[in-house]
């Protein structure tokens, strides 16, 4: 394989769109993430009209930037612990084999390139951030020496760090792609977030040395390393210059043609504040940005391509750096090639040394031979030589876990459970339903609502289902209205809520993605799913909103002066939000609800998928809520809902929880 043209396809998956509809719901949920991708993508800050405009509003942006990286507040940055492991010399470069720690335990290992001579002076310096290209053991540095070996020659100090996944101890960043993490969501956190740090981390360790100008710093990749490109130049202003290949398209591509599915989590962040694709590069702006790509990539099209660039040219021209923003494209495919390389290396000497002539080596670190033999063989590059070298304590493996902030909620004080109410429904209002419409597009009819089963649209594109058990008294005053979960029967109550209702009078509900709407789910590239939280939302979240609209419509309708609102398991959770939302639920039945949005073990069961919920509360917080409303927690172990007890105790109302 040649070092120079690899074709990043390994774990930047290619990708076919469907072209038949399977399950009923497929339409209408795709017109649904494309309609809302388009809005979202319709403007590019219409509001800023001068420069004066921007740098107003830019401390918001690099805020919610963060956040939604799983990166705000932001970490602290403890001391680095960075290790040189060894050394290899190559007559005019040396290149050190180094590790740090970004955060404690969490270990980024890379390969230093640097001339053999430096006289002492400060050189400027690259950071070069991976594509994905798997070499195993030896980490994914380890593949493109050829650009860092051009650096050293030219006389630059270049770091190139290891991914997560694909370094030298080896993670994941495929958590909600194919492993099944929508606990991830819930989180707020996402591979691209570790990336980022890592990138700024690395850069905290460039400035450390003695041989680095800290004035004079780029970054540089191609795919995962462009997205990472991006990434890193948006969240540190010491990157003076950034050089992106093929690292972003927009959500009109991603999201509404189904590119999604070429990519892993790494490449996206959780869009909560729902913003036009493009501001995150924005951030970067006045800095010199070459934005590179070519014309027969799938997974970063030209017309995305196209509509980036132009939307950057305007904001630089407002800042009056039009010439500090361009773009490159190469004709063929996902790859680096020679006119690419070029490209890069002479904007990076132009802006770093004041040296605009055309770069005419550019190919000079490839090696020798047809295909070209690395220089350097890649085990001798391995930061840890041997397996027991990798350090015991890493948490590389399980960072998920524990990289984005999961701040408890303090309890009130007596008398002051409004306001404790009031501030945790802002919060997940405006970081986990901030994508919720302001009002539903269709209110339920008294002659709709005496019929045997009907349907009520929430949203453009979104259409919920509703049925009466059979016998549903007409002149009702009171119902249980029990929430169905995805690909279970809707047609009659289960089984559970026929115990539990004791022959009370019964309507079930399907929110989006199930009964008649249920839509297709492939494991991987999980595209809906994976597409909602590129638009600030989660399917589970809609759902929330479905339920909340629905008990307000049927118990608005149908005249009903008590409703009690059933579920179970992860239902059970999303009918608890709606009723927190909701005062129109009397009473919550929680059947077997879990305790967290998070797995306590590994494999291990867990809540529905809210987006940032873990960072504003967890679930028995959710159920506490709806204090001093009455509760039934069903088949639930009372050690794990002991916050919600206490929540009850202090609301007063500790006769009104039921847990058993």
């Amino acid at each position: 394989m040649r070092v120079g043209t690899i074709a990043f396809g390994v774990f930047v998956v290619a990708f076919s769109p469907l072209t038949a509809q399977e399950s009923p719901g497929d339409s209408a949920i795709e017109a649904y993430v494309a309609r809302k991708a388009r809005a979202l993508e319709a403007t590019f800050l219409p509001d800023v009209k001068s420069r004066e405009d921007f740098e107003q509003v830019r401390p918001r942006l690099r805020e919610e930037y963060f956040y939604s990286l799983g990166l705000w507040p932001l970490p602290e940055r403890g001391p680095l612990e960075a290790r040189v492991t060894g050394q290899l010399s190559r007559g005019d470069f040396t290149v050190e084999k180094v590790h740090f720690q970004s955060r404690p335990r969490l270990y980024v290992t890379g390969n230093l390139y640097r001339p053999a001579k430096t006289d002492g002076a400060k050189l400027p310096a690259v950071l070069y951030v991976c594509g994905h290209s798997a070499a195993g053991r030896n980490g994914n540095k380890v593949q493109f020496q050829d650009h860092e070996i051009w650096f050293a020659k030219h006389g630059y100090v270049c770091l190139a760090i290891d991914t997560l996944q694909l370094g030298e101890i080896g993670a994941t960043h495929h958590g909600t792609y194919r492993e099944g993490r929508w606990w991830w969501h819930s989180a707020g956190y996402t591979s691209a977030g570790v990336e980022c740090w890592n990138g700024v981390r690395a850069i905290d360790y460039l400035v450390s040395r003695p041989d680095v100008d800290p004035e004079r710093i780029a970054v540089t990749g191609i795919s995962g390393g462009g997205a990472a490109t991006f990434w890193i130049a948006a969240a540190d202003e010491r990157v003076r210059v950034a050089v992106p290949v093929s690292g972003m398209a927009d959500l009109e591509s991603y999201v509404a043609h189904k590119v999604v599915d070429g990519h892993c989590d790494c490449m996206f962040l959780y869009n909560t504040f729902r913003w036009n694709w493009t501001t995150i590069a924005a951030l970067i702006c006045p800095r010199p940005l070459l934005f590179m790509n070519s014309d027969k990539d799938s997974i970063f099209p030209m017309d995305a391509n196209e509509r980036v660039i132009a939307r950057l040219e305007r904001l630089y021209a407002l800042h009056g750096a039009g010439g500090d923003v361009d773009a490159v494209v190469s004709i063929g495919g996902h790859a680096y090639r020679t006119d690419l390389r070029k490209a890069a290396f002479q904007f990076i000497n132009a802006h770093l040394k004041g040296d605009a002539r055309a770069v005419d080596d550019a190919d000079v670190g490839l090696g020798a031979g047809e295909p070209p033999v690395p220089q350097i063989p890649f085990e001798e590059l391995r930061v840890f030589p041997r397996d027991e070298d990798i350090p015991a304590d890493q948490l590389n493996t399980r960072i998920d876990e524990s990289f984005a902030p999961r701040p408890r909620p303090a309890l009130f004080e007596t008398g002051r459970l409004d306001a404790w109410r009031s501030g945790l429904l802002s919060e997940l209002s405006r970081v986990a339903f901030g994508a919720w419409p302001a009002s539903s597009l269709e209110a339920l009819t008294t002659t709709q609502a005496a019929a045997l089963q009907g349907s009520l649209s929430t949203e453009p594109d979104v259409r919920i289902w509703w049925r009466k058990m059979q016998g549903f008294p007409r002149d009702a005053e009171s119902a249980w209205v029990v929430i169905v979960a995805e690909r279970e029967p809707w047609l009659e109550p289960p089984e559970w809520a026929r115990k539990l209702a004791g022959g009370a009078p019964m309507i079930v509900v399907a929110p989006r993605g199930s009964g008649p709407a249920v839509w297709t789910r492939k494991n991987p590239p999980n595209t809906i799913e994976r597409s909602l939280v590129l638009i600030g939302e989660t399917a589970d979240g809609g759902r929330v909103y479905d339920v909340k609209t629905a008990v307000r419509e049927l118990k608005r309708a149908m005249g009903l002066k008590n409703l009690t609102l059933a579920g179970r398991g992860a239902t059970a959770v999303i009918a608890a939000y709606a009723a927190a939302y909701a005062p129109e639920v009397d009473r919550l039945v929680a059947v077997e609800p879990p305790a967290s949005h998070a797995p306590r073990e590994p494999g291990g069961a867990y809540g529905p998928s809210i987006l940032n919920a873990l960072r504003v509360l967890d679930i028995p917080e959710v159920f506490g809520l709806l204090a001093p409303r009455r509760l039934d927690l069903v088949g639930v172990p009372p050690a794990d809902f002991q916050r919600t007890s206490e929540i009850y105790d202090r609301a007063g109302a500790s006769g009104a929880l039921s847990i058993h």
